[in-house]
């Protein structure tokens, strides 16, 4: 299949350039504010929480995604390159976010947040994580338009020869791939198991587990960093990081289940 050739521009008013990717980001936290608001006001897992505190939650959490994702992918891929010309670090416009160093920024924000507010990390987790895959499906997206993150060769009828890959080797979309994993089907598969009444803590669970198992899975369909390869075992660096994800997501939905289940009568 052709690649679409779409401009990574979407709109040019004089030096000011508006990029898809920002829009994909942009589309990602309105899509997460109106999915907050109809949780807010019809399901019981708001615990309380307002609109105003979602507006907060949605501004801590832009921070936590911007920061964390930026600073990741300096410290995790690229961080010679990066102290070597230290202002690309803000050209986010070009690509180059890490949604392992976003969850951490996103933890982090929510763990502030929480703390302002009296509640838990947990209570909070719990809340956003239905709220967090269509925006990672529309930052997948923007992936695509920019024509980056591709896929290992394949001789599958779908395979597209992108450009910046420079070899005319049909690949693997993997970017449309994470998109419906980790984007659409995470969705469904969180915001369906948060329509009931959970421990504390599980349905983070659930969204921590369901992204690390796509995630590991794609991976098999993504060419590896240039600069990185494969690591050990045979594994990318995405796959290593989602590995911790799967085990503490494990981890905590069991010990939330434990947590909730009454004693055992002596």
């Amino acid at each position: 299949m052709p690649y679409p050739h779409i401009d990574p521009v979407a709109l040019q008013i004089g030096p000011i350039a508006i990029h898809w990717y920002g829009l994909m980001y942009l589309a990602g936290f309105g899509l997460a504010w109106l999915l907050g608001r109809w949780r807010i006001q019809h399901h019981p897992a708001a615990n309380g929480l307002t609109l105003r505190d979602l507006e907060d939650i949605i501004f801590y959490g832009v921070l936590g995604v911007i920061l964390g994702g930026r600073l990741g992918y300096v410290l995790f891929y690229k961080l010679d390159d990066y102290l070597a010309h230290p202002l690309m670090i803000f050209e986010v416009w070009q690509g180059g976010m890490s949604f392992h160093g976003g969850l951490i920024g996103v933890i982090l924000a929510m763990l502030v947040f929480a703390r302002k507010r009296g509640r838990t990390l947990l209570e909070i987790g719990d809340f956003i994580a239905p709220l967090i895959p269509l925006g990672l499906a529309a930052g997948r997206l923007g992936n695509f338009i920019n024509g980056e993150l591709w896929g290992r060769p394949t001789d599958l009828p779908w395979g597209m020869v992108f450009p910046g890959a420079a070899d005319g080797t049909p690949r693997h979309p993997s970017q449309l791939y994470e998109m419906g994993l980790e984007g659409l089907a995470l969705f469904v598969l969180v915001w369906c198991f948060a329509r009931k009444p959970r421990p504390k803590g599980q349905v983070g669970a659930v969204f921590l587990m369901g992204y690390g198992v796509f995630r590991f899975m794609v991976e098999f369909t993504r060419e590896p960093d240039d600069f990185l390869g494969l690591l050990a075992g045979g594994l990318s660096m995405g796959q290593w990081m989602s590995l911790p994800m799967i085990l503490i997501g494990l981890a905590l939905f069991i010990w939330a289940a434990r947590r909730s289940s009454p004693a055992p009568t002596r």
